[in-house]
């Protein structure tokens, strides 16, 4: 193979183009589009080895007359029009983010189960709101000897769970096929989702990662939630509908849990990272932490990857095996 052209298409990479191009095998080149707008991308492609970045569409694909590798610039792969690629070009996804997205979980379940978002909107009001000045308000429980539950339990559930039973928490999980195995991990017990209902009435804490499907989807309704029970906190880093949209805005409302950290969402931005997370006014919940799918984001995160990524583009550059092929599935 002669020299290697690669087009990125990931803002995310953008900040570290100085380590990601040195990276690289000699004579390969870069086109960068640190905005990613389609029809810029689709000029580019028809000469490309490589790309790079989160979406590639159907117009993407005919426009690729010679593309090796697409590499998401993450784990997830949803965005790559699967059945419009080339059976010649593999596809390839990169993890990292497991270690922030840990951070995140502990934090907001400290925040949460703490009651710190009570505290700091009554105290901006002038109210001293702890068990010190007023007697109706119990005093806070830490996370030690607290059950968290994992629905799914893959990089981040482990990462996490890590951390959290270095608190003093225990823990359980249900998985797909609820092959996790309970004694390597220090879990209590793992499970199938046949489980689920056990988890969520054991659990102080309901951390959600489990992947997206037709199975998995909704798979947290208005009973699930109610199990969860008015002390529980309830953590989604996984995807937005996994949760039933209507079913958590209403048990927020009413308190049918306590709170919860909401980290993916219902509906997503224009380019320009303007538009609402949902139909519903999620904003106005005083026990919610909102954030815009950012638990992942940070600079150890996108390091980690510049450097899975320049070594599969190095690995295909000298004829070796990729690593983390999600298509073609071998």
């Amino acid at each position: 193979m002669g020299d290697l052209k690669i087009v990125v298409g990931d803002r995310n990479l953008f900040p570290h183009r100085e380590l990601f191009e040195s990276r690289l095998p000699d004579g390969a080149s870069v086109s960068w589009h640190p905005v990613f707008g389609e029809q810029a991308v689709i000029a580019d492609l028809p000469d490309a080895d490589v790309y790079a970045g989160g979406k590639f569409t159907a117009a993407m694909a005919a426009a690729a007359g010679r593309l090796r590798l697409i590499h998401v610039a993450g784990a997830g792969y949803d965005n790559v029009s699967l059945s419009d690629v080339s059976s010649t070009t593999q596809v390839a996804n990169t993890f990292h983010h497991e270690g922030s997205i840990a951070e995140y979980i502990v934090a907001t379940a400290i925040l949460l189960r703490r009651g710190f978002l009570t505290q700091d909107a009554a105290l901006r009001q002038g109210i001293w709101a702890t068990s010190v000045y007023d007697d109706t308000i119990d005093q806070p429980r830490t996370l030690r000897d607290a059950r968290i539950g994992f629905v799914g339990f893959g990089h981040i559930g482990a990462q996490s769970w890590s951390v959290l039973r270095a608190l003093g928490a225990t823990g359980c999980a249900v998985t797909g096929s609820g092959s996790v195995d309970a004694d390597e991990h220090g879990l209590a017990w793992v499970g199938d989702t046949g489980a689920l209902a056990r988890l969520l009435d054991e659990s102080d804490v309901v951390v959600v990662s489990a992947p997206l499907n037709e199975r998995t989807r909704g798979m947290i309704g208005r009973d699930e939630l109610t199990r969860i029970g008015s002390a529980g906190v309830l953590i989604n880093v996984g995807r937005g509908p996994l949760i039933d949209e209507h079913a958590l805005y209403q048990a927020l409302s009413d308190n049918v849990i306590a709170a919860a950290a909401v980290d993916v969402w219902y509906d997503y931005p224009s380019p320009d990272g303007v538009g609402r997370p949902s139909e519903l006014p999620f904003s106005e919940l005083p026990n919610l932490v909102m954030t815009p799918h950012s638990s992942g984001v940070t600079r150890d995160t996108f390091v980690g990857r510049v450097g899975d990524i320049t070594d599969n583009i190095t690995r295909l550059a000298d004829g070796e095996k990729l690593l983390r092929v999600v298509y073609p599935r071998g």
